[in-house]
Formats: structure tokens, sequence, C-alpha cells
């Protein structure tokens, strides 16, 4: 097999898909590994490093995609690498799609061009887990608290004010929509610099859970700081009347995030406060939520700040790539020895589970609520159909 990366494009995205580690593992299997020129610049690695590794280097994005079986990236294509997956057409694409959470034009490209698009997002593992989400989720989850202090800090002049110490002497508090690997991070992070924390989930048993590890990873002083609850009307409207931070972080993997805070509640809450919605790759979970950027991470509405950053993890881009790269070459491997084919049929044939990373097969989209969410259900079949 032919293994590709290329240079991400996405605003300040300085992740790359494969480490010079990850191509010496593959290289060392008997494939060959394609690497575009300075694409790990950002993340700290050198092209001496890959050529090293035995990757080949080359500069051109589009003679990289018509050598490559395979291509691997970290962000989803964007319009102006659409020409790229044209070039790519019956390949197999690996990285994260998020479909849901943008306009139908990605997933037309991908279904007109019949690439086998694998999205790290919906790949699940044996216990149903999410594995190449789970680590990007949590470095998200610590930037969400460190992106709402550094706003909270600005807003206010510098005074002083901490997610610890909001107004000198009292602690600010936050609220976390969502319990999963994002928003158990979050709450860990501003819980344990002093904040006030509650985190609200729909699943009574996941919020007993919570209560438990986190209080328990907090300590006895610190674990006073924080409560999980299942939301109801009023204990989630008091919450957001004193939040000095707002955490969205709601994920139904695959499919577009719900609302979970309304347009009058965020009316609600004080003004000056912050709003991080890291659901944003999938269409966002909070009345108002807009994709931003490293470079205009910001906006404001009713005087609250916004911050919906897709891809925060670029920010911190050598930890991430490294976490990353760690959880998904043990499957790259696996499909570049295999096929994705094959993979996928013998996927179905037992637990299905790394068969739901399928997004797109053959000229069809394969996961259904993303056919939903984009109404573009003509245009779905299931991948134990296509592959009967």
């Amino acid at each position: 097999m032919i293994i590709a990366t290329i240079k991400e494009i996405k605003n300040n995205e300085n992740r790359v898909g494969l480490t010079p580690y990850g191509v010496k593992e593959l290289v060392e299997e008997g494939h060959q590994v394609i690497v575009q020129e300075t694409a790990g610049i950002g993340s700290g690695f050198s092209d001496g490093e890959y050529k090293e590794a035995g990757a080949t280097m080359m500069r051109s994005p589009e003679d990289i995609v018509k050598a490559a079986d395979i291509l691997v990236k970290v962000k989803e294509p964007l319009p102006e690498e659409y020409n790229l997956l044209e070039q790519f057409a019956g390949k197999t694409l690996f990285t994260y799609l998020h479909l849901s959470g943008v306009d139908k034009r990605l997933t037309k490209v991908l279904v007109n061009n019949n690439i086998t698009a694998i999205a790290y997002e919906t790949v699940q593992d044996e216990k149903g887990l999410l594995p190449l989400l789970a680590p990007m989720s949590e470095i998200a989850g610590v930037l969400a608290v460190q992106y709402g202090a550094e706003y909270l800090q600005k807003k206010y002049g510098g005074r002083g004010v901490t997610l610890g110490t909001i107004t000198g002497t009292d602690s600010a508090h936050v609220v976390v929509m969502g319990g999963g690997f994002v928003g158990m991070t979050a709450a860990k992070t501003a819980a344990g610099m002093g904040s006030n924390v509650k985190l609200f989930d729909i699943n009574p048993a996941r919020v007993e859970a919570l209560n438990k590890e986190v209080r328990e990873y907090l300590g006895p002083t610190l674990g006073k700081n924080f409560e999980a609850l299942t939301p109801t009307g009023e204990n989630l409207n008091d919450a957001l009347k004193e939040a000095n931070l707002l955490v969205g972080a709601v994920l139904v993997a695959g499919a577009k995030a719900p609302e979970v805070v309304s347009e009058e509640q965020i009316k609600m809450m004080k003004e000056g406060s912050v709003i991080v919605d890291v659901s944003i790759d999938q269409g966002g979970c909070l009345w108002g939520s807009r994709g931003t950027s490293h470079s205009e991470p910001t906006y404001e509405i009713y005087g609250k700040i916004y911050c919906c950053v897709p891809n925060m993890p670029g920010q911190v881009s050598r930890q991430s790539t490294m976490a990353l790269t760690n959880a998904t070459i043990p499957y790259l491997k696996m499909i570049a020895k295999e096929g994705a084919e094959a993979m996928i049929k013998r996927s179905l044939a037992t637990d299905g589970r790394f068969a739901r990373g399928l997004n797109a097969y053959k000229g069809f989209i394969t996961y259904e609520s993303v056919a939903k969410d984009l109404g573009m259900m003509d245009q779905y079949k299931s991948a134990a159909e296509l592959m009967a």
C-alpha cells in the first residue's frame, strides 16, 4: 500500500496526520509512505526526520493524492482541497470528518468520487467507546477552560480575574454541558483551578459515576467544588444565572449536536460571561454558536463572549499529534495490511465496531445520522447492504 499525508491548511492547524515514528512502523511493514514537504513543521517534526524514518518527501499535494492508496489527515478536507479529492477517486480517506457539522458539499464530493471515507470520530472499540476521538477530547476539555480563563481576564481588564477568584474573593462559577471525555476533563480542570463547577448530563447513571470519579480525582478539598446533575429546567437555569463560564461538550457520535442551552437561557447569563462550545465540529450545542478560528476566536451576543474554535487542539500541536497518531496508527496498519473493504467486512462479521467509522463508500453515505442531518437519505445505504 502507498500511504500519504499532506499539510493541513485549516486556520492555525499545526497538527499532522503521521509522525516520523508512525512512518517508520508503516515502512517496516512493507508499505511506502509519502509525506508532503513541511507537513510536520508545525508539530516540531522536520523533513529530515521523516526521510530518516523512510518516507518519500514530495512537494505537490496533487502528485501525492494521485500516487496514494490511503490518505491520512487530521481535519476534514476544506473546499480548497476538494479538487484533490477528485484526483483521489475510488481510494481511502482516514481523518476527522464531522460531516453532520458542515454543509453538504464535502459529503457530495466524497460520494461523487466513490471515496471510502473512514471518520476517526465514529470508529468504536470493543467497549463501544470512541478511541480515536478520546485523546483530542481530553485535550479540548483542558483548552476550553484555558480559553475561558483567558477571555474572562480580558473582559475584566486584567483586574486579577481568574477562574479561581472571579471577584478577588469568590470562586468563579463554571457550567459544563455533557459528561463525556470533553466535559469530564473540563470539569476536572476548572474545579482544580478553584472554580465551583456544575456538570449536567442527561444520563443518571453517568451523573452518579461522575460525582464519584471526579470527586475522588480532585480529593476532599477541591472535590467540594464539583457537582454533577441531571438537568431540570430549574437547576440548569439557576446554574446558568450564576455562571461566569459555560462549556458546551455534548456529543452524539456522527450526528449533529442537539441544542441544550436556548437563547432565553443565554440571555439570563451574566454580561461578560464566556461561552466555549467544543461541540462546534458537530454544529454546536449552545444557542448562538458558530465556528470561529484561532486568528479570530471570539464574538459577542447579548454581552456574552463566544469562543467556538473547531480545532482547538491544533494550538498544542506536538502533544496533540502524538496523542492522535498513537491512537490511529494501529488502525491504519490494519487498513494498510487488509485493505479498507476487507477490514470493514471483517468488522461487520464480528462486532461491527470499526465498520461504524465508515461514513461514505461506493457512492453512498453509509452513516445514517449523517444522511438524516444533511437531508440526503436518498443517498444512504448501510455498509452491510453495500458489502453483501
